[in-house]
């Protein structure tokens, strides 16, 4: 019978070959090798060249592993070394669905046969969807030797992982699986004659002594995973595997596992409201920078030994609040000033305009000529602000751990005392998706089609996110396919910290987010259930990932209902903790919590605590009045109309009165009664 064809795509990972490709030797030298070598059953598909970048590699990977025109076999060679640059393991383990531990050990004891210094090599090995994907080093030599290693059992490895039925496969037994690959057991004289089938569980009894067993203190079923997307709906999960957390520890978790606040260096400007200081501010001049006037009025002399101030006096200069070179006054004289302006040279009081009349003017009639005082009370340093008065140079003015506001005067203290820049927290970029097939733009025009849903998640979720104060970017609709969400992620993740989605986490065979975090992205599913009305299926993840520099970073995942109530009031109570976390807030308090009266009875769930949907007003009795915004099914949209606020319902099997006071969630601007 004749062997199958099998498809192998070669994949250089090399900053050097992707800028110039002819000094890539590699390639050659593996397209041969399966030419010459492969017994006549490989296509080279397909040869690339990427930089060693974690994301471009990944997503090269993905091109050849997903979707119907898949390869076989993905072969890499380059960056699996301990350079800084070496990126491979990491860009293609968070990939691989299932691992192959055994090929990597073939390679490296091949290798290790040349030199000791083949441990030096980071290998990986592994399946994704039905693709098989090893990586070679980079050195043409090492490459040639790893991959002639394996060449004759890839074959097998291949048609397996493509689906092919195993009983087939290995009709026969191990000796002819041999045969057939051209490969002689003959190293192993004391293996047993008895065919083994690859499905055998072998035994190993060590005795005493024998090389230590990794020992692991929890059983895989009782590890949460989440559901196989290849698996088909009749395997997956009846019930989630994740345990309910209580919405506490949910927060608790959020913000146990959100990145720290980062501060950054930014100028002294709008773009500060809404940031939190890094450090302490101080005032790097004095306020006010000189003696300035109080009042508008005429500044004088005033000398316990010196004449009185009462009388009539020639005005000689003029002060006003502006830069100026302003005349020493002597005694006898006085200038005019004005409210701010700085005090004359000579001068030491300012007596009230006020406390004067004219006596004369000038020629012209357009100036004070001369001025009569009439009090001889005036002290010195009357109605005059000292040097540093407001501010001294040095005082902290702002502590670390304030926030810079739209209303609270922060940018005018800081612009007063001389700050071009300040030390605050990088606010995290926020990027909003929705997932669905079912879901089409909310301003496409004509009618739905059966079973097509308006996004109304998305515009709601980012007016919600920007209100808070975070920039946020729009990332579209994502489809119910693993390819299409998983690149719809890797992309948005170059330009946010943190993605918020909405649908796809509850339990039906095209719910693929949680799969897609977990066996795509390599991410770790913090929790998957939340004890609440609505959104129970509330989810949370971190995705460990390199930033456009090469730093190793973690980013967010917070996947909430699909349902609209379920996505807003989720997005309040637990993306909203984690952002102001990560803005550098000491105290991450998410919405404001208050006593309210309830205007109308409101019934508890028994088994979970409830948020409610009300309108709060200021009433006339200087209390927070609380009314139902009616039925509140998580689908309903028209729930949320006018909501500013979440009563907080206990899980009780109780109904709470009329007039009653109970803690309620601040979500926005109060209306009055």
């Amino acid at each position: 019978m004749d062997k199958p064809k099998l498809k192998a795509t070669i994949l250089i990972i090399s900053d050097t070959a992707f800028q110039d490709p002819s000094t890539d030797r590699a390639g050659d030298i593996l397209s041969g090798i399966f030419a010459n070598e492969g017994n006549g059953q490989w296509t080279v598909d397909d040869r690339k060249i990427v930089p060693d970048d974690v994301l471009t590699i990944q997503k090269a990977v993905s091109l050849s592993c997903d979707g119907e025109d898949y390869v076989n076999l993905l072969i890499t060679t380059g960056g699996t070394g301990f350079a800084v640059k070496d990126n491979t393991p990491e860009a293609i383990t968070p990939l691989i669905h299932r691992h192959a531990p055994g090929l990597v050990h073939g390679m490296l004891a091949a290798s290790l046969e040349v030199t000791p210094f083949a441990l030096m090599s980071r290998p990986v090995a592994g399946v994704r969807n039905k693709t098989l994907i090893i990586t070679l080093p980079g050195s043409p030599k090492g490459a040639k030797e790893n991959l002639q290693a394996l060449l004759k059992l890839l074959p097998h490895a291949c048609l397996q992982a493509a689906g092919g039925d195993s009983r087939t496969l290995h009709a026969g037994g191990i000796k002819k699986l041999e045969e057939d690959a051209g490969i002689s057991s003959s190293k192993n004289p004391k293996r047993n004659h008895h065919d083994h089938h690859h499905s055998h569980i072998h035994q190993h009894n060590h005795s005493h002594g024998d090389h230590a067993m990794p020992k692991a203190h929890t059983r895989p079923e009782d590890r949460p995973v989440s559901n196989d997307p290849q698996a088909g709906p009749s395997s997956r999960h009846r019930e989630s595997p994740y345990p309910m957390l209580s919405v506490e520890n949910a927060v608790k978790m959020i913000i146990e596992n959100s990145p720290s606040p980062d501060p950054v260096k930014m100028p002294v400007n709008g773009s500060l409201v809404g940031h939190i200081l890094a450090v302490d501010v101080q005032a790097s001049e004095a306020v006010p920078a000189y003696r300035a006037s109080i009042v508008d009025g005429y500044a004088v002399i005033v000398s316990k030994d010196g004449p009185s101030t009462k009388g009539v006096f020639p005005v000689s200069a003029v002060s006003h609040a502006q830069p100026g070179e302003i005349p020493t006054l002597h005694h006898g004289q006085i200038a005019r000033i004005t409210t701010g302006a700085p005090l004359p040279p000579g001068a030491n009081s300012v007596v009230m305009v006020e406390d004067t009349v004219i006596k004369s003017m000038t020629d012209d009639g357009r100036e004070e000529k001369e001025i009569e005082i009439l009090t001889d009370q005036v002290k010195p340093d009357e109605n005059i602000r000292e040097i540093g008065s407001d501010i001294r140079a040095g005082e902290v003015v702002l502590r670390k751990g304030e926030e810079i506001t739209a209303v609270g005067g922060e940018l005018g203290l800081l612009a007063s005392v001389g700050k071009a820049e300040v030390m605050v927290y990088k606010k995290p970029v926020i990027g909003v998706l929705s997932t669905g097939d079912e879901i089409v733009l909310h301003d496409r025009q004509g009618p739905l089609q059966l079973g097509e849903v308006r996004d109304c998640n998305r515009p709601t979720l980012m007016a919600a996110i920007r209100g808070w104060g975070f920039q946020v970017v729009d990332l579209g609709i994502a489809k119910d396919k693993p390819g299409s969400l998983e690149e719809h992620l890797r992309g948005a993740f170059r330009d946010v910290d943190v993605i918020v989605t909405s649908g796809g986490v509850s339990m039906g065979e095209l719910d693929l987010l949680k799969p897609t975090i977990e066996r795509s992205l390599g991410g770790t599913i913090h929790f998957g259930r939340v004890s609440m009305k609505p959104g129970k299926p509330t989810t949370f993840a971190t995705v460990p990932l390199k930033d456009n520099s090469g730093t190793p970073t973690t980013k967010l995942i917070f996947s909430l209902p699909g349902n609209p109530a379920s996505a807003l009031v989720t997005s309040h109570l637990f993306v909203l903790p984690s952002l102001h976390f990560s803005s550098g807030r000491e105290a991450p308090h998410g919405l404001p919590r208050a006593k309210v009266v309830l205007d109308e009875e409101v019934k508890c769930d028994p088994k979970r605590s409830e948020y409610h949907r009300v309108v709060l007003t200021a009433g006339t009795d200087g209390l927070l009045h609380a009314t139902s915004t009616g039925g509140q099914r998580s689908s309903k949209v028209t729930s949320l109309r006018r909501a500013n606020g979440l009563l907080c319902l206990p899980a009780k099997d109780l109904v709470i009165g009329k007039g009653e006071m109970i803690d309620a969630l601040v979500m926005g601007a109060l209306g009055g009664l």
